[in-house]
């Protein structure tokens, strides 16, 4: 019986892996081409769609999913080092049917099924995914930027550009003409990927031909460059300080459980704040600002479920959250954050917790180990952004 239990569940594991491998090479292939799988005029299958356009998504897929793999297995690895009971990688598929904004995936996650006893496992399990992750991302994103196609390569996939206003003029300044609509007027989503300093640094030292460097609006038809900013996106992510996300575990190994529940507290009210900033607005006629404001700041209050033990606590937070939003607001009218963060946030607030449980063996970690939690901080200020994603519809 137990054989047929692992069996089966390694059967799951096979399948959530075959599924998320199709739905990332389908989504490679619709960003590589600019155009979605299903033409839903038609009912059928898009006409750019064969065995070699679709093969084509495999040179973003492949990729992601070996820096994905890598990363889990460094956890699942050095879990299993300390004999802590541990899955295998869940990977999780995701793509839309309608247009090509998906990634292909959700992402992957293995299940530690005991508590880890020392701040040391806790360090070391954390850490393992997101260093080999990173180091599999690098070798990705120094092979995008070493094999940049020439700037003619946006026309294979835009050959509109040539037929918009000003071309003879701009030649091939591409970026001119991304936010234009096309001569039928059909609204576009326009997507523009926005550089982490990662991405800068290696523009600076890996690209000879600055020429072929492609435009924010246009980088997602780089299969590799774009494997390589969804990899550093999601360990940007999982290297956040807080909670039981990799970096919590990286920075409770650093600093103990104490200081490190009031500085997780205090990034998670700040990364709220920042999030949330211009989703009320003040401004807002008062009928409709009150509907706005009572289910936001509801919104709040569940965010903050982990963080408070009382209700109390939590509306007080979730009130002065308001509070310095409209504050900002009205000393600067223009100021946006990122609401794109809010369901992290909230999925963090309300089910993963922002604090960290304690180990039964609170005994410091080494200096090499310091040092190597001390880079993991530094590859999360060289990965992350504010706003990674700009989305704009032109032309509705």
């Amino acid at each position: 019986m137990k054989y047929r239990n692992r069996k089966t569940k390694g059967s799951i594991h096979l399948l959530l892996f075959v599924l998320t491998f199709i739905t990332t090479t389908i989504a490679g292939a619709e960003w590589i081409h600019g155009k979605p799988l299903i033409d839903w005029s038609k009912g059928s299958l898009a006409e750019w769609v064969n065995s070699r356009t679709i093969g084509s998504g495999l040179h973003y897929s492949l990729p992601l999913l070996l820096a994905l793999s890598f990363h889990e297995f460094g956890h699942y690895f050095t879990a299993r080092y300390y004999h802590i009971r541990v899955t295998l990688p869940y990977y999780l598929p995701f793509w839309f049917f309608d247009f090509s904004s998906s990634i292909g995936t959700m992402g992957a996650f293995i299940r530690i099924k005991e508590r880890m006893r020392s701040r040391k496992q806790f360090f070391d399990v954390g850490i393992a995914g997101p260093l080999a992750g990173f180091v599999v991302g690098l070798g990705i994103l120094y092979y995008g930027y070493t094999h940049l196609p020439p700037r003619s390569y946006v026309l294979e996939i835009h050959p509109e550009y040539k037929t918009m206003p000003g071309y003879q003029v701009y030649g091939d300044d591409y970026s001119k003409y991304a936010y234009q609509a096309d001569s039928s007027g059909t609204p576009k989503l326009l997507v523009s990927l926005q550089k982490p300093l990662l991405f800068m640094l290696a523009e600076h030292y890996w690209v000879e031909d600055n020429s072929r460097i492609p435009d924010p609006r246009e980088m997602m038809h780089y299969p590799y460059l774009l494997a390589a900013y969804i990899v550093m996106l999601f360990t940007a992510l999982n290297l956040v300080p807080i909670g039981q996300l990799d970096g919590g575990h990286i920075l409770y190994g650093l600093l103990g459980p104490k200081v490190f529940n009031r500085i997780a507290l205090i990034l998670f009210y700040g990364f709220l704040y920042y999030a949330g900033l211009g989703l009320v607005s003040p401004y807002t006629p008062f009928p409709r600002l009150f509907i706005h404001l009572g289910l936001y700041v509801y919104f709040l209050y569940l965010c903050f479920y982990s963080a408070a033990p009382l209700p109390s606590h939590r509306l007080t937070l979730a009130l002065s959250i308001v509070f310095l939003q409209f504050a900002t607001l009205w000393l600067f009218p223009q100021a946006q954050g990122y609401n794109g963060w809010l369901i992290f946030i909230f999925i963090l607030g309300r089910f993963l917790g922002i604090y960290h449980p304690t180990a039964r063996v609170e005994a410091p970690i080494g200096t090499g180990r310091q040092l190597l939690g001390w880079l993991s901080l530094l590859i999360l200020v060289l990965c992350f952004l504010p706003a990674p994603f700009q989305i704009e519809v032109i032309g509705s």
